[in-house]
């Protein structure tokens, strides 16, 4: 008998169905915008008034860049609360596409009302699209799962592609043109994305078009459970109100609070000695830790465990991505101010090459994917293809400029945001081995993973803080070594392989279906907390630089990245027993 889905399987493309490579092309551009923006945020906002920037202090770009960051984590909470239950995936992939077209759009202005409104824009866009775009994934292979691993492979690498090429262009465009070209640009190829879902979205089917009705199927599951659950009482929804209020209020007023030098502050008190700022965080994190206190005991004893489990994985992600995103904000200044990117003679002939050979074959690989995509679909979604064949289009006139432009200069001057790119290369060079590690005999359990992902950051930052060692305490330019970098996003883009792609895994493993939303919600929370973590970290190494010396900043998030790897391992029979049989 032929399901429901089985048409969405006649027209393939590589072995999958073609209107998967209209999510990865959708994803890629989508990606392409967000990393292209924010390779340049940090650098906008510190670079002097004569270069086109706001002039700012390095404490002020990186709070407000680990506000933003944090806001578009929380707003995938709101952007899948939607989705499920009234727009469907669908509407929320466009509305977020179309958020985001017009915050990068925003942007490109540059002057403050516009550069906070695209801000804004683009954290209530990604929150729409983010989650959503693989929940139409999970739909078209719900009936076959085994297909399932391959897909989001594939979809993943639409990621690191749009990640790599939005940080190389945008971020040439923005350090060598003009921030508005890079921001602009970044706008342009999300409205490419955005319009090439819209004209072949009828590809999907029924699929993402409404919230299904689950509310029967929930109820059935409560009465077969009716023991086991553990609703939400009042005063338990009040600490989540309260402590959700204090921490949005906080992420929020802490940039306000520094950018306008205490003119705008709305914890301008103390309590107990602390600033007004300190307290309502620490009470919130209070609140929450009590509220996990109180629900966790009532429910039942395999449940509870794996529920500990998943904690103890949040707990470490939040210094995970608080250590790994320093990247687009105090290793970016670190490549700007501190390390030596002009290169003469052989350097620079070679760097050059590698360049070249960088953007040239990714690009080429795709395009070849496109070609396949447009032999089975251009005959139903014409202006789709002929939309996207047009991005390609500009997306090439723009890298053999830029490969030209710098082909006739006698030096190279690495951009400061080209070392970002080095993420998604290594990404897209490893990630099949990493794969295939893990389904190997020697796969790792999970605490293994963390502890292995948590090292190798460490072992990254301490690569920076040794090429840091001679930089003088309070020096603001130095010519370190470039090679101190690439070693730094090649052990992190390592850790990250081992941590990034199996903890959303975990978690679904090790909880009931019933709770999925709740615990993602939790994860999603604890990733946010990381992200504006790596605002406070990179403000923090600007206090210690002067102080101690840059070097020290680096070592002391390689003794907090090793420290918990180590933590992982010891743990290891406990967490064993918490997660009752789940690997």
């Amino acid at each position: 008998m032929e399901s429901k889905l089985d048409h969405l399987f006649k027209d393939k493309v590589l072995g999958h169905p073609a209107g998967l490579f209209v999510l990865f092309f959708t994803e890629m551009w989508e990606r392409f915008s967000y990393y292209g923006m924010r390779a340049l945020l940090v650098m906008f906002f510190t670079a002097s008034l004569m270069d086109g920037g706001w002039g700012w202090p390095r404490e002020h770009a990186f709070a407000i860049f680990g506000t933003y960051t944090s806001l578009v984590y929380l707003s995938t909470l709101l952007g899948g609360y939607m989705a499920d239950k009234v727009i469907g995936f669908r509407w929320a992939v466009v509305i977020g596409a179309l958020l985001m077209t017009l915050g990068h759009a925003s942007m490109a202005i540059e002057t403050p009302f516009f550069i906070y409104t695209g801000l804004t824009l683009l954290v209530f866009g990604s929150g729409f699209f983010k989650p959503n775009m693989t929940s139409i994934i999970s739909e078209m292979y719900a009936e076959k799962p085994e297909k399932k691993d391959g897909a989001y492979t594939i979809f993943y690498m639409g990621v690191n592609a749009g990640a790599f090429l939005g940080i190389l262009l945008c971020g040439y465009l923005g350090e060598k043109v003009g921030w508005s070209w890079g921001f602009g640009v970044a706008g342009i190829f999300m409205l490419f994305g955005l319009l090439q879902f819209w004209f072949a979205q009828n590809i999907f089917g029924d699929i993402g078009l409404k919230p299904e009705n689950q509310i029967e199927e929930l109820e059935d599951e409560a009465e077969e459970n009716k023991e086991k659950l553990n609703p939400f009482s009042s005063f338990q929804l009040a600490l989540i109100a309260i402590s959700s209020i204090l921490g949005l209020a906080w992420i929020l007023n802490d940039p306000v609070s520094k950018i306008s030098e205490g003119a705008y502050n709305l914890f301008d008190f103390s309590v107990f000695g602390l600033s007004g700022s300190n307290f309502v965080i620490l009470l919130a994190l209070a609140l929450f830790i009590l509220l996990l206190i109180i629900r966790i005991p009532k429910y039942e004893k395999i449940v509870r465990d794996r529920m500990l489990a998943v904690i103890f994985f949040a707990f470490i992600t939040i210094f995970f991505w608080a250590i790994f995103e320093q990247a687009p904000s105090s290793l970016t200044i670190f490549a700007r101010d501190y390390t030596q990117r002009v290169l003469e003679g052989n350097s620079a002939f070679i760097f050059k090459i590698v360049n070249s050979l960088m953007t040239i074959i990714p690009l080429s690989i795709i395009t070849w994917v496109l070609i396949r995509l447009f032999r089975k679909t251009f005959e139903k979604y014409a202006l789709s293809n002929i939309i996207l064949a047009i991005s390609f289009i500009i997306i090439w006139a723009i890298s053999i400029w830029m490969l030209y432009t710098e082909y006739l200069k006698d030096i190279a001057e690495v951009p400061a945001s080209w070392f970002g790119v080095l993420n998604s290369l290594f990404i897209i060079a490893f990630a099949p081995l990493f794969s295939k590690w893990w389904e190997s005999k020697y796969n790792p359990n999970a605490n293994m993973k963390y502890a292995i992902g948590m090292v190798l950051l460490g072992i990254g930052m301490a690569c920076v803080a040794i090429g840091a060692s001679d930089i003088p305490v309070g020096a603001k330019t130095a010519s370190v070594s470039l090679i101190w970098l690439v070693l730094v996003y090649f052990f992190h883009t390592m850790g990250e392989l081992c941590i990034s792609p199996v903890a959303l895994s975990y978690v679904s493993k090790l909880v009931p279906g019933r709770m999925i939303a709740m615990m993602f919600g939790i994860w999603y929370l604890a990733v946010a907390i990381g992200m504006k973590l790596a605002g406070v970290f990179g403000e923090a190494s600007e206090g210690i630089a002067k102080t101690e010396g840059l070097s020290y900043f680096f070592w002391l998030l390689t003794a907090v990245a090793v420290g918990l790897g180590i933590l992982s391992a010891i743990l290891y029979p406990v967490i064993k027993k918490l997660m009752h049989g789940v690997r």
